[in-house]
């Protein structure tokens, strides 16, 4: 059974995300860094959004790592679709979990703009 907007909206969702899980969920199928920080990231339904980093690259957060721009450009797409950056990129990080940061696919939908 399909859940419209006013379910996801009882449950406490804002309307953008209670609009975006009405109409399913989507999987990032490409991510390009940008020079200024944000990411052209390209869907499953074709879309292409762009994603502004910049607010969270925050000094004292896992975010300041990426505050790099050669850091930043390593950017790829994990095995779940989320996109991620390795803090060592001589650590395996499906081995070593903690040196992995992630982005939720839905977050970078929701929190992004039309390219």
């Amino acid at each position: 059974m399909a859940k419209d907007v006013k379910y996801y909206l009882s449950k406490g969702f804002s309307q953008k995300a209670a609009e975006y899980f009405a109409g399913g969920r989507k999987k990032i199928k490409a991510v390009q860094a940008n020079d200024n920080f944000t990411l052209t990231l390209t869907f499953d339904n074709g879309e292409k959004r762009l994603y502004n980093m910049y607010p969270l690259l925050q000094p004292d957060t896992i975010f300041e790592k990426l505050r790099n721009i050669n850091v930043f450009k390593r950017v790829y797409l994990d095995d779940s679709a989320c996109v991620s950056w390795d803090i060592d990129p001589a650590v395996d990080s499906s081995k070593v979990w903690n040196n992995k940061i992630d982005l939720c696919p839905d977050s970078c939908y929701i929190d992004s703009v039309p390219a």
